[in-house]
């Protein structure tokens, strides 16, 4: 399956025949909408294209507008109408900091992907190959029958190992994958929070949640000037992309400054280490439930391999594990919303948006629209079969965003999901045990609430 991003073309208005967007109903004194993105965003979200294609919403004191089609979500993210900013950059921006490629805009987030930008090209994924494969394998044979697996452990391991040891070409042990699990639960919760009731006062008070959130976030960042010191210390320049940000110039051909290489490596060890170890625990739950699929995806992976392991260079013939991949990204994004905020008074879909606006739109609402997708709740990945992925229409289905805020890390997610679900499903089933809970659990990102299985050799 692959997205186009092709700009759709502009419809123009004149201002008289520009729109105010309607007010979704439900808010409430105070909160406005906030309490409904608290109590149950997903269907919030989920509801609001019944009300237009672009309806304001109340978030505390805040006016804030929602987009919910298919086509003015693409619209949106390829216009420079709007930049990276509002509600969730800002909570983003306690995590990230202010000068990472995630955040930053104009000529310095040009300057940014410019640096990481070579880490990531189609033709350099090849050279993460073996790393991909050790650690995807190393699941599989530190997996006991019958005992249990704690996926979320399990998952944000795989993943933090996998971007230190290729991007940061690190080895680093499994304590320090166990404390960026657990601070980043607590972190992405509590920042969920602050973006959806933005009461900043009461953030500030010394109460435990407020205690339990700092001390995660202060144990992220300490984590990261680890990592830089340690490369700083031992002389070693290989070829990767820390070594890149230690040696990049700014504007003025000035080394970057401390702030920005440390932001630089936030950016790249927790935003990507969430989301996939997001998706991967999302895999494991679609390979629970729907056994049926996990046995064509080890027919598959026997036809590639003939029984030997998987290997990297088997990803491109994994056709129907990459739609399995694919149609657990569309049905439970890791990403399920995003902002923008209007740089100039503008509009949208005929909808009048002043400059400083704030929007949001779900990915989450949007992959599982049914006016995009017919049994749009059905878990399928033959429906991104070529003949069936045409009648998805454009920007339906876009997990890596599209235009110049494309996430750089695609093809290496990709990569690494496929060969990770085909390594674990061609060895075991899976069984839920007592205890597990694989509800959604929302916070900035989404994944199962807790989720615990029994490894059932195949």
């Amino acid at each position: 399956m692959t997205v186009e991003s092709v700009k759709p073309e502009a419809q123009i208005y004149a201002e008289s025949e520009l729109r105010e967007p309607p007010v979704a109903g439900g808010g409430v004194p105070l909160l406005g909408h906030g309490w409904k993105l608290v109590r149950d965003p997903l269907a919030f979200m989920a509801g609001l294209r019944a009300h237009g294609d672009v309806v304001r919403l109340k978030l505390g004191p805040k006016t804030v507008y929602a987009v919910t089609t298919p086509e003015l979500t693409g619209a949106l993210a390829l216009s420079t109408d709007f930049k990276i900013d509002g509600p969730l950059w800002e909570s983003l921006e306690g995590l990230l900091g202010k000068e990472g490629v995630a955040t930053a805009n104009g000529p310095r987030h040009r300057r940014q992907r410019r640096t990481i930008q070579p880490a990531f090209r189609l033709d350099a994924i090849p050279g993460y190959g073996p790393i991909m494969e050790e650690e995807a394998h190393a699941l599989t044979v530190r997996w006991r029958p019958g005992e249990t697996i704690d996926c979320t452990s399990e998952s944000f391991r795989v993943a933090v190992r996998i971007a230190a040891r290729c991007l940061l070409r690190g080895d680093y042990m499994d304590e320090r994958a166990e404390r960026l699990c657990v601070a980043l639960a607590t972190v992405f919760r509590g920042m969920y929070r602050r973006m959806v009731i933005p009461a900043g006062p009461l953030y500030r008070l010394p109460l435990p949640p407020n205690r339990k959130f700092n001390r995660a976030l202060a144990d992220l960042h300490a984590l990261v000037d680890e990592i830089v010191a340690e490369r700083r210390a031992s002389g070693q320049k290989p070829d990767d992309l820390l070594t890149a940000l230690l040696e990049a110039k700014d504007e003025n051909g000035e080394p970057i400054g401390e702030q920005e290489i440390h932001d630089q490596v936030v950016a790249i060890l927790t935003p990507g280490s969430e989301t996939v170890a997001s998706t991967i625990m999302w895999l494991l739950q679609v390979l629970t439930e729907h056994p049926e699929h996990a046995d064509r995806v080890a027919a598959e992976v026997e036809s590639v391999t003939g029984g030997r392991p998987v290997a990297f260079e088997d990803v491109r013939a994994l056709r129907y594990t990459n739609n399995v991949v694919v149609e657990a990204m569309r049905l439970r994004p890791a990403v399920w919303i995003l902002t923008r905020r209007a740089v100039t008074d503008t509009e949208l879909g005929g909808y009048r948006i002043p400059a400083g606006a704030d929007i949001i739109y779900s990915p989450y609402a949007i992959q599982r629209d049914p006016q995009s997708y017919a049994d749009n709740l059905r878990f399928d990945p033959d429906r991104w079969l070529p003949e069936r992925a045409k009648e998805v229409p454009k920007y339906a289905m876009n997990p890596f965003s599209v235009g110049n805020r494309k996430c750089p890390s695609d093809h290496f997610s990709m990569a690494q999901l496929t060969l990770i679900t085909a390594a674990v499903a061609a060895k075991y089933r899976f069984e839920q045990v007592s205890g597990s809970n694989d509800a959604t659990r929302v916070g900035i990102t989404l994944r199962p609430h807790n989720l615990l299985l029994k490894p059932v050799p195949r």
